[in-house]
């Protein structure tokens, strides 16, 4: 038991003066003549002996009576610790990730959430509430209850670690605070290794929300599988998380306007096409009917007017197989020997490629690092007797230097298979054991910013990039390489072609770094736009001759057909999807992890922490006991004789 006010208990020191009246207290008898003396000895020692037993109970009485009083005025409690006197800090995570959207007992699990928060956090305390991407610190409840009841569903999902370390961001380093995490999920299966260390000074309470239904079909992706002179095919594949299903209609639209349905059965996965005129614009939506989480029931795609890229080869020797790669479906290939090059012809091209030139001239070479600076790709392949002071002086800005010819075979056996020019689908998995393709000869080439594509098998670079300039150590011709006939050739090729200029894709995914290009003239200080609707809003962006390169990130943050415009102008558009990460409804398991505490209850974990910092009032029953005791004397001095 502890005090409010100690200091006056020493009021206590009080009690000693009615036990000193009381013990010399001196009373004087009057003397009173009677005739039979037995007698009153006998009523003199009853009296005597009934009023001495009655004042030892009053001034018992009176003692406890006044100790209470003391006692009540002092202002006992009680608590489970120390807690409440230490100054309390609560952050609050709040998971408004699309898994929420799932049904529990009593709604979709973000919205009872929210109603739980708001019902258990005392108005008049201060808290940290933070979710996906909005924040509220050092705030009060009411002050952010309409804010919270108006919060939507977030295409970002911080993982479990970075959500906990994001919230002792929000702590002080006092260590005399009482420090509580919580944080409120349906805690979904992410990649990160969640694990908490044991923190005395930190309380670590995790909620587990858990949704009635574990169903949920989704569309996982959708590409061209196949394409001709008439037609393209889409493939559209579906995911099932829950029971297998007979039927499940799936729906095609261009725009508003539907232009195809079909139903799949689906176990596990599904896969249906759909057939559509080439040529033709399509602002496309794949829907589902799916009763469950809705974010992953629409996919959004795009098929723009065909755009090409431009391919210009200056040729030292045979193009063949340039021509061959560089088809006139995809590309605008031109070739042209050094001594026939129109200069006018290179700032509208994306990819020049440098086909086995014995000697670069000093203004082809001032031109070609030009067209670098306003975006164009360069691609190198030298010749077997190459003017190495006109290569190098050509390469000096990039830091690349060519050597001495070493004659001697090498096979080219590494692949960079994280590079971009691989990393897209070319292979299914990595390939250790296969038909190594062969040099005779090549140049040592030296640099510290050349990032190897391919090695041969000593370690040394077949192929290396720095920054949009691809340069070959070795000549590709048939008597040189046997690299034409390689089948690493053609994804080589094809992709860095692919690379100067990102065509946009049929859609991308929020919360992915995207990047694509888009063909147009600006005036100076003009800038493009992303509009869909209502939302307008202007990307990073870098302006260039004939291209404006187009990155987005987290916006925009809402699914959907977004238009390019320049100005009033619309260009093209380009399609945002929601990741489908949090379709498949696999969760944690959190019995396994120590020094946290795992609820599936908001008002139970708000029910511990105030209990643990609960102060139990007792000056109320002190009260009552010293009234209780005067009515005790009041009793005693009435029928007590």
């Amino acid at each position: 038991m502890q005090f409010k006010h100690p200091e006056l208990l020493y009021a206590l020191f009080l009690l000693l003066i009615p036990i000193i009246v009381h013990l010399f207290q001196l009373r004087k008898f009057q003397k009173v003549d009677f005739t039979n003396v037995a007698f009153l000895k006998e009523a003199t020692l009853q009296t005597r002996k009934s009023s001495q037993i009655k004042k030892w109970l009053i001034l018992l009485t009176r003692l406890l009576l006044l100790a209470a009083l003391v006692f009540a005025f002092a202002q006992p409690f009680t608590s489970k610790s120390d807690a409440f006197k230490r100054e309390k800090e609560t952050v609050i995570y709040l998971d408004n990730s699309f898994s929420m959207q799932a049904k529990g007992n009593q709604g979709e699990l973000l919205k009872r959430a929210i109603q739980d928060v708001i019902t258990n956090v005392p108005e008049d305390e201060t808290i940290s509430i933070f979710t996906n991407d909005d924040t509220f610190k050092n705030t009060k409840i009411k002050a952010i209850k309409n804010d919270l009841l108006k919060l939507d569903y977030s295409s970002n999902q911080l993982t479990f670690e970075a959500a906990f370390l994001k919230s002792k961001t929000f702590l002080n380093n006092k260590s005399n605070t009482l420090k509580n995490i919580i944080l409120i999920s349906d805690y979904q299966e992410d990649e990160s290794n969640f694990k908490t260390e044991k923190d005395s000074l930190l309380n670590l309470h995790l909620v587990k929300l858990n949704g009635i239904n574990k169903n949920n079909i989704s569309i996982d992706k959708l590409y061209i599988s196949e394409s001709n002179p008439t037609s393209i095919t889409i493939k559209v594949q579906l995911k099932n998380s829950g029971s297998a299903i007979d039927n499940l209609p799936v729906s095609l639209f261009n725009g508003d306007n539907l232009i195809a349905k079909t139903s799949v059965a689906i176990s596990q996965d599904a896969e249906t096409i759909f057939s559509l005129p080439i040529n033709q614009i399509i602002n496309g939506k794949v829907t589902i009917d799916d009763a469950n989480l809705q974010f992953d029931n629409t996919l959004y795609f795009n098929i723009n007017e065909a755009s090409k890229i431009n391919v210009l080869s200056i040729n030292g020797n045979d193009d063949g197989y340039l021509k061959r790669i560089y088809n006139e479906t995809e590309f605008n290939y031109i070739a042209t020997p050094l001594n026939q090059l129109d200069y006018n012809i290179i700032d509208t091209q994306n990819l020049i490629i440098l086909n086995e030139l014995n000697n670069i001239p000093v203004a082809l070479g001032s031109t070609l690092n030009q067209f670098a600076k306003q975006g164009g790709s360069i691609a190198l392949i030298p010749s077997k007797a190459i003017n190495n002071e006109a290569y190098n002086q050509f390469l000096a800005n990039s830091n690349v230097s060519f050597n001495d010819l070493i004659t001697s075979e090498k096979s080219i056996t590494t692949i960079n298979y994280s590079h971009p020019l691989y990393n897209n689908g070319v292979f299914e998995k990595q390939v250790k054991n296969f038909q190594y393709p062969k040099v005779n000869s090549f140049y040592n080439v030296a640099s510290n910013s050349l990032s190897p594509v391919l090695k041969f098998e000593d370690g040394k670079t077949f192929l290396g990039q720095t920054q949009q300039t691809y340069i070959f150590s070795a000549a590709l011709n048939q008597e040189n390489s046997s690299f034409k006939n390689s089948p690493l050739i053609v994804p080589t090729l094809y992709n860095i072609a692919k690379q100067s200029f990102k065509i946009p894709e049929l859609y991308y995914t929020i919360g992915k770094e995207n990047t694509f290009d888009v063909e147009t003239k600006m005036q100076q200080d003009a800038v493009l736009s992303l509009v869909n609707n209502d939302i307008s809003m202007i990307p990073k962006q870098q302006y260039f001759n004939n291209k404006v390169v187009i990155s987005t990130f987290e916006d925009p943050s809402i699914a959907g057909i977004y238009a390019i415009q320049n100005k009033s102008e619309s260009i093209k558009n380009v399609s945002y999807n929601n990741n489908r990460s949090e379709s498949m409804l696999a969760y944690r398991d959190l019995s396994a992890l120590e020094h946290a505490t795992v609820s599936d209850s908001i008002t139970e974990v708000f029910d511990t922490i105030k209990s643990d910092t609960k102060v139990n009032a007792l000056w109320k029953w002190f009260v009552i006991f010293a009234l209780a005791l005067l009515i005790i004397e009041m009793l005693i001095l009435k029928f007590f004789k």
